[in-house]
């Protein structure tokens, strides 16, 4: 463990060089996620204090390799080796001795916050979770003398002028330029003394004059011994390792016109529905009914039908009863007839028997 006389310089001894950089080895190195692959089969050999590009377009899985080589992700293939910690399995000591500056969604400034506050609040979490249990023994006077030295090592390491910034130190975030940005997060990520830096991005948004300005402040921090992991979309000149990552899927998907179900869009049915005029049971509206009811004469009208209905069978009954008074009508003629003599052979002689009658009437 190291002392607190060596760690603050307090009693006029200057503070201990940092720590070389990490040394980087990766074969088939390969992160699996819910979607698939997000990088596979990477190779990369690094030596300590090196500058490693991490090269190609966005969404081939440049984020992630910058994660799981310092331990925030888990591989799910092949081996890393990182500052002889073997990766995925001592995790948490690879984090231990690496930063990240810059990672959209992981580490990022915020934007309320200004250049002052950000520095304070770094040098603080260092001192309480990053040093020694010692440290937190000395002076106070002692403990902000060693912030005040750590913070110029890192603004200067980081090329980060704060006199020149709009209201100096209590510049907002938000009023940064892009470049400021970027500095103020390598200095932040500088003051936990990492032997591994990783920044995504490096290149997002910079001109050509800005970009050559944060790779030689990257090549700067990679001289002083720390190794630098920096994603991008060009590889600059300064960098001494390039890890390219592709987008190309391991399935690929194809796009054909002749899919493997096809689905026909036909005129012809498989059930036919006929719109036809001529009906399966045709019903027939004609003038000659299947039943005809004959009404010629009274023995006819007497008779009746059965299928009549009640109007039916009142016009059935009156007609009856018509016909039976017409019969008793001839049975009373026969009767006279028989009564006075008469047949029916007498019928030639009534003109005769009418003319005496009346000739005898008239004698009378």
């Amino acid at each position: 463990m190291e002392s607190a006389d060596d760690e603050t310089g307090s009693t006029g001894t200057k503070a201990p060089p940092a720590r070389p950089g990490a040394a980087v080895r990766a074969e088939g190195f390969g992160l699996k996620g819910p979607r698939g692959w997000a990088f596979r089969g990477v190779d990369a050999k690094a030596a300590p204090g090196s500058l490693v590009a991490v090269a190609g377009p966005s969404g081939s899985g440049r984020t992630c390799l910058l994660l799981a080589l310092t331990g925030r992700m888990r591989p799910g293939e092949g081996y890393a080796e990182v500052g002889g910690a073997r990766l995925p399995r001592r995790m948490a000591a690879v984090r231990r001795f690496s930063a990240l500056a810059h990672v959209p969604g992981v580490s990022e400034l915020d934007p309320a916050f200004t250049v002052a506050e950000h520095l304070r609040e770094a040098a603080l979490l260092r001192r309480r979770f990053g040093g020694p249990p010692l440290a937190l023994l000395r002076p106070r006077s002692g403990r902000a003398a060693e912030n005040r030295r750590r913070v110029e090592a890192a603004l200067e390491a980081a090329g980060l002028d704060t006199e020149a910034l709009p209201k100096g130190e209590r510049t907002s975030v938000r009023d940064l330029e892009r470049l400021e940005a970027l500095r103020l997060s390598v200095a932040l990520a500088l003051l936990g003394g990492p032997r591994l830096l990783a920044v995504d991005d490096t290149d997002l948004k910079l001109d050509g004059a800005e970009k050559a300005a944060a790779w030689s402040m990257l090549r700067r921090v990679a001289d002083g011994g720390v190794t630098v992991l920096a994603v991008c979309t060009e590889v600059p000149d300064e960098a001494d390792v390039v890890i390219r990552t592709t987008d190309e899927p391991d399935v690929a998907i194809r796009t054909t016109d002749e899919p493997d179900v096809a689905i026909r869009t036909t005129d012809e049915p498989d059930v036919a529905i006929r719109t036809t005029d001529e009906p399966d049971v045709a019903i027939r509206t004609t003038d000659e009914p299947d039943v005809v009811i004959r009404t010629t004469g009274p023995a006819a009208a007497a008779a009746g039908t059965p299928s009549e209905g009640p109007a039916g069978r009142a016009a059935g009954e009156a007609r009856r009863g018509a016909g039976a008074r017409e019969d008793g009508d001839a049975r009373e003629d026969g009767d006279g007839a028989a009564r006075s003599g008469e047949g029916p052979g007498d019928d030639i002689d009534d003109e005769e028997g009418a003319a005496d009658a009346f000739a005898e009437t008239g004698r009378a």
